[in-house]
């Protein structure tokens, strides 16, 4: 029994090595007699295909933690190449920096504020000790007036680096500061409004999905579907570092993803931030008469969503070399599909960025293998949705359903209805 129970848990993994092993024994072969699909070059790029989808994906997971959805990421992260194309290639005060630099010094002024209030207000707290709990309060000048003046700070020295880059091009920090901030400003527009507005994150998130798309094209105008990102031409050169190799190893883009899962996982781990997010999926009433600020998590978790989704345009940009006001069409539902494989309940409350690590490269190597065999596109479609539904099937345990249902052998009805049936001829034996 321990065995079976044991094998429950670790499926997700035994599921991405039984990929692995289909990749490795089912490979082509190359002219020189090697595998292709152990090769190091193919493995690297799977990890560089996949950062953009996982870096979603982890945005995503806390999100359906709470119970949400966000159906806002793809476009978000459209209209956030387009401000990272732009913003590289063209000089003056083009939509994407009247859109990028106030974005940025808004961004560090809340941030700074916020940031500030709440060390101070911990401080306090530890100065009070346990008794005192949640009934700590700061004075004034510690409650608002310094967290202000940092905002400011902050601010100014945004705008300061930032505004003299408006009349040339921006460089490789100056497009990692802009677009991720437009991506969590929406981010947070979309939590604010769920908590707020008390709505559904469905059709809020829909809402924005088509409102993100329209604002990314209306920036990146009329006549540029496609805006190319020439690195040492009309681009600074130094922003062909996000599509290179660390140390030679580990892609850029891949360790964007790996330090984003370590990160946002130790926070969703250790700290009470991630013990609300659980509880807040768990049971939201409940949390609230608990004390927990649900509308406050839900509403970060919404903005941490929307930042992700900012990065993951930049590494877009940096790895296709163009922003695209389309460029995220359909991401959303590939990073929902991870999420889901990776054990994380749509309901919320249950699951982990490991399991989400898990589904983006099972989703991965599953593309990656079917590309090396020459799989038609649409065929790799209809394999993958077979897939996924199989795989939510067995994370939510209802196969056993679906047979009933069905009614073919190994269904829960079919079970009962053959214990049942076998019970009288053991009763009648017995006398």
């Amino acid at each position: 029994m321990n065995l079976i129970s044991l094998l429950s848990r670790t499926k997700l993994y035994w599921g991405l090595i039984a990929i692995f092993l289909i990749g490795v024994f089912g490979s082509p072969i190359s002219s020189k007699g090697n595998n292709i699909f152990l090769s190091y070059g193919n493995l690297l790029d799977v990890l560089r295909q996949v950062s953009t989808t996982g870096l979603i994906a982890t945005g995503m997971t806390a999100v359906i933690l709470t119970g949400g959805i966000d159906l806002s990421v793809g476009s978000l992260m459209a209209i956030c190449s387009v401000v990272c194309a732009m913003l590289l290639t063209v000089p003056g005060f083009t939509p994407s920096a009247a859109l990028g630099v106030p974005t940025v010094a808004l961004v560090a002024l809340c941030l700074g504020a916020l940031a500030t209030r709440f060390i101070l207000l911990n401080i306090e707290k530890s100065r009070a000790g346990a008794e005192a709990g949640r009934d700590v309060r700061l004075d004034k000048a510690r409650g608002l007036v310094i967290p202000g003046v940092v905002g400011v700070i902050l601010c100014c020295l945004s705008l300061w680096y930032l505004l003299p880059q408006v009349e040339t091009k921006f460089g490789v920090l100056g497009v990692l500061l802009a677009a991720p901030c437009v991506g969590l400003l929406f981010g947070t527009i979309n939590g604010f409004i769920i908590v707020a507005g008390r709505l559904q994150p469905f059709i809020v998130t829909l809402a924005m999905m088509v409102t993100a798309l329209g604002i990314a094209r209306l920036t990146a105008g009329q006549n540029n579907a496609v805006l190319p990102v020439y690195t040492g031409s009309n681009a600074t050169a130094e922003f062909e570092v996000l599509r290179s190799l660390v140390f030679g190893i580990v892609p850029m883009p891949g360790l964007f993803f790996l330090g984003a899962i370590v990160i946002y996982g130790a926070v969703l781990r250790f700290t009470p931030f991630g013990r609300y997010v659980y509880a807040i999926g768990g049971n939201e009433e409940a949390a609230r008469l608990s004390g927990i600020a649900a509308g406050r998590v839900k509403i970060v978790t919404y903005a941490v969503s929307g930042l992700l989704a900012g990065i993951a345009a930049v590494l877009y940009v940096a790895q296709y070399r163009q922003g695209k006001p389309d460029a995220g069409a359909g991401l959303e539902l590939d990073a929902i599909a991870a999420v889901v494989i990776g054990g994380t309940s749509l309901m919320g409350g249950r699951g982990s960025l490991i399991g989400t690590f898990c589904g983006v490269l099972i989703f991965g190597l599953l593309s990656n293998i079917l590309q090396l065999h020459n799989i038609n596109s649409n065929l790799q479609l209809v394999l993958k949705g077979a897939i996924i539904i199989g795989t939510v099937l067995v994370q939510e345990r209802n196969a056993g359903d679906l047979l009933s249902y069905l009614r073919l052998p190994g269904g829960r009805t079919a079970q009962k209805e053959t214990a049942a049936a076998k019970r009288p001829s053991q009763e009648t034996s017995s006398l």
